[in-house]
């Protein structure tokens, strides 16, 4: 079994990719695989949007091609990184709507900040903070979504927690991650990748489906999309907070 990751295993690798970014040189998705990262969002999308924000994109899907924002909406995006998703969120709500991004990387608020001046986008609030413990009131988004980082979480239950008390009721979270079948042990999945690679700390479906209808949610679905590894996918994850 790989040895247990820190939580500074994971942030001194999206530090160096925040890094690599605003070099303006090539990055590597968060699984080194060629389906993941900005070329999951559509030329439109990717058209508006500064460089270095699509540069750090180190996601495993497009969250926001499934969250059915609404406009005046308030979107929380968890892990924001270099803010390709934040901004995609603020412009689909508009003006009366808002979105949230947070990380607990300084290196990637700071890039992320850079690209939202650069994109004008003035209805975005970047949060320095940790996934398992918002900085934001209960019940204050309507919104959650995240692009393949709950995987990176050590304390996963405590994140799924804490999406369900920032939710409002009736509020919905569109994230995508990445999920193992449920048939490999903690054990197999380690041996498919590494931990801040987003692939050993990945749940399974029925862990998923199981953690958010524990916190509160309804109507929830775990959707593959495609494969990372063997018995390792690429998912999107839907869920309405009761």
């Amino acid at each position: 079994m790989a040895d247990s990751p820190t939580i500074d295993d994971v942030r001194d690798r999206y530090a160096a990719a925040a890094n690599a970014a605003d070099d303006t040189c090539c990055t590597t998705d968060c699984c080194s695989d060629g389906d993941f990262g900005s070329q999951l969002y559509s030329a439109e999308d990717i058209s508006v949007l500064p460089k270095t924000a699509t540069d750090a994109s180190l996601g495993c899907g497009n969250p926001t091609a499934v969250a059915e924002l609404r406009e005046g909406e308030t979107v929380l995006d968890l892990g924001s990184g270099g803010g390709i998703d934040v901004l995609l969120s603020a412009a689909r709500v508009g003006p009366e709507g808002f979105a949230y991004g947070l990380d607990m990387t300084d290196e990637m608020l700071e890039l992320a900040r850079k690209n939202q001046r650069e994109a004008g986008a003035t209805n975005v609030e970047f949060l320095k903070g940790y996934i398992e413990d918002i900085p934001l009131p209960d019940a204050s988004v309507d919104v959650v979504i995240s692009n393949c980082v709950i995987n990176l979480s050590l304390d996963k239950p405590q994140v799924l927690s804490e999406i369900a008390r920032v939710v409002r009721p009736g509020g919905r979270i569109g994230i995508s991650d990445v999920v193992a079948e449920n048939h490999l042990s903690p054990d197999e999945r380690a041996e498919r990748g590494e931990w801040v690679g987003c692939i050993a700390g990945a749940l399974s479906f029925e862990e998923y489906v199981t953690g958010l209808a524990d916190v509160g949610f309804t109507d929830v679905s775990v959707e593959p999309t495609h494969a990372v590894a063997d018995g390792m996918h690429s998912a999107i994850i839907r869920a309405v907070k009761a």
